[in-house]
């Protein structure tokens, strides 16, 4: 049994982040990972000559000041993506181009959009970010689904089909599968639906030089043999001395422990004595989304030949959206394709060549035949992945918001909570991540500065 005064659960983001601040305030801390590796839901791959992509997690934007912080501390650049050209919309067999405000969308569809996009901020404005189960009529915008109330107040078909688009390539899960409040909350934690969706001066401004896994493995090699991996945590125990985690090969006796995985996965460990009932039932509705992203390389951006930026967006595809994902030098050409929602979910079960030739051929309908034959192709189902069994991140579905997610955040004796999932700001995207660390750090610190004060 080794000792700590704080043990961190989880080396994504969040939990490195609150153990490098921990160790940076002269406390000893241990971070036990159940990966084989660093950086939880951002993973990087590198292609054969020597570009490096991302798998999970990576793009950082604007108002994004914690990432960009912490990248800009570890020694970290960040190059723009690209976006020059003209972008495509599928819809109905059409492939639109456009470069404006318009999407490609017809004026009825668009008109539709706007107003119902005006009508969701206004409502998004009014939920206070700290706890949202306090918004006026919370309980009514918790009971419905994000997909009803859509379908009520949406006058045209193209203007619906494209939030069904929209909102799988922000969540990765479709609108009846969370609560108006949700969404609401969600859209107002990232600066409102224009930031969330937009290129450049939004969401998806840059990437990180060397790949966002960088930030993880930079924060890891400082923290040095505080890490531990291949370590799963079955066991949390806490008592008036202590907290007790079991993991896989031993455990580790701390003051506080931190947990720092996904409502989804926190529910998995046992917990002595049990969480109040609250908190548990939080975890257990609090389900990942379903994507699979995938990355394929080729010998040069060759659809910038026909003046398209790579970036697509289909109503008609299982391929939803697209962007043009090349390294700065140029070395090769990268076209980056997401599997959302329920082709996620559908895509998953398909052998990996069939699901291979479909992504192809989608790629191909909107840059062309050349893209049947890629150099290289890698893909990552993240409702596989073990340690995460989905991306991007949790969501919540209708009543959650107001009758648990009040211990979202609350820390449950000596054990805080940490993770995207629990930021008030940019909630779900690393920005929000490493936000989280911080706040569990700091509160971490509060309670033991507290203890040694009553000691």
């Amino acid at each position: 049994m080794q000792t700590a005064d704080i043990v961190v659960v989880g080396a994504g983001l969040a939990g490195l982040t609150a153990a490098r601040r921990l160790q940076q305030q002269g406390r000893r801390v241990v971070v036990l990972e159940a990966r084989d590796r660093v950086g939880g839901r951002i993973l990087n791959h590198t292609f054969a000559d020597g570009t490096i992509v991302e798998l999970g997690g990576q793009w950082v934007g604007p108002t994004q000041d914690r990432v960009l912080a912490l990248a800009e501390e570890l020694g970290l650049g960040t190059f723009p993506s690209y976006e020059a050209g003209d972008h495509i919309l599928s819809v109905d067999g059409e492939a639109r181009r456009w470069q404006d405000e318009t999407f490609g969308l017809d004026e009825k569809a668009l008109i539709d959009v706007a107003e119902t996009q005006a009508a969701l901020e206004t409502l998004a404005a009014t939920v206070p970010l700290d706890a949202p189960w306090d918004a006026p009529d919370a309980r009514d915008l918790d009971a419905q689904t994000l997909e009803s109330w859509l379908a009520a107040h949406m006058r045209t078909e193209h203007g619906l089909s494209f939030w069904r688009m929209l909102v799988p390539a922000l969540f990765s899960a479709e609108t009846d599968q969370m609560s108006l409040l949700h969404f609401l909350f969600y859209i107002r934690s990232g600066g409102m639906i224009d930031m969330l969706v937009a290129t450049g001066g939004g969401a998806q401004d840059s990437r990180v030089t060397g790949g966002s896994q960088t930030i993880a493995s930079r924060m890891a090699e400082q923290l040095g043999d505080a890490v531990r991996l291949g370590c799963p945590v079955h066991l949390i125990r806490q008592d008036a001395g202590g907290v007790e985690v079991v993991h896989e090969h031993g455990g580790v006796r701390a003051e506080r422990v931190i947990v720092a995985v996904p409502p989804a996965l926190a529910g998995r460990i046992r917990y002595l004595p049990a969480l109040p009932a609250r908190r548990d039932h939080l975890t257990q509705q609090v389900p990942m989304g379903c994507v699979i992203k995938m990355q394929v390389r080729y010998d040069a951006p060759f659809w910038r030949e026909d003046g398209l930026s790579g970036f697509v967006l289909s109503l008609d595809d299982p391929v939803g959206v697209m962007f043009d994902n090349s390294p700065e030098d140029l070395r090769s050409g990268v076209l980056l394709g997401f599997l959302e929602g329920e082709h996620a979910t559908a895509a998953s079960l398909m052998e990996a060549g069939d699901r291979r030739e479909l992504v192809l051929g989608c790629f191909a309908k909107h840059v062309g035949e050349r893209a049947l034959a890629p150099i290289e192709y890698v893909e990552q189902d993240w409702t596989a992945e073990e340690w995460s069994r989905g991306c991007y991140g949790g969501r919540m579905g209708t009543g959650v918001w107001t009758r648990y997610a009040q211990a979202l955040r609350e820390p449950v004796g000596r054990i805080h909570w940490a993770g995207a999932e629990t930021s008030a700001v940019w909630n779900g995207y690393m920005d929000g991540a490493v936000r989280s660390g911080e706040q569990a750090a700091q509160e971490a610190l509060a309670a033991l500065g507290e203890t040694t004060a009553a000691g």
